[in-house]
């Protein structure tokens, strides 16, 4: 059944189907993770776009580094990605909190998240400042795939395990 919003335009992302991916951005000394989602824009050059809230965290550590990796959350990370999702500030350390474990990434000070379907080490070659948000456009510089892992996705509030090739 289709069915008009009449101009509720809040739900408008969640009739979007989006990758979950877990975003870690810093040093070895300043860190921080956050939920996100992100799109490819290019192949040949690996080009991949994200979009950062201002006023958060890892925006700091980005705008400071120009780099940090994209996580792509697998279904173990469910439950750590919400309780990322719904942290905020320079005053928690998510990473101790949640007991994240990392590993160094090979060309970007931000740290590779354990567990992950993917880890996608990534450079901002340019960014886009838009009301309360800042689009990175990004190179993936190196990466890594857990296979025997699936990623999920997010889809009407919900997380869903993606693999089944329909």
């Amino acid at each position: 059944m289709v069915k008009a919003m009449n101009g509720d335009l809040s739900k408008v992302s969640r009739i979007v189907p989006a990758s979950v991916a877990l975003l870690s951005a810093g040093t070895k000394d300043k860190r921080d993770v956050m939920t996100g989602s992100a799109m490819f824009v290019s192949e040949d050059l690996p080009l991949l776009v994200v979009s950062v809230a201002k006023h958060i965290y890892s925006h700091e550590l980005i705008e400071d580094t120009g780099e940090f990796v994209l996580n792509v959350a697998s279904g173990d990370q469910i439950k750590m990605a919400a309780q990322i999702g719904s942290t905020h500030g320079k005053e928690v350390d998510k990473f101790r909190e949640f007991n994240i474990s990392t590993e160094e990434a090979s060309k970007v000070q931000a740290p590779l998240i354990k567990g992950s379907f993917a880890n996608l080490e990534c450079k901002v070659v340019s960014s886009y400042a838009t009301g309360n948000y800042t689009i990175y456009v990004a190179e993936v510089v190196d990466y890594k795939v857990d296979d025997t892992l699936s990623p999920v996705a997010w889809f009407r509030n919900k997380y869903l395990a993606l693999g089944k090739e329909i």
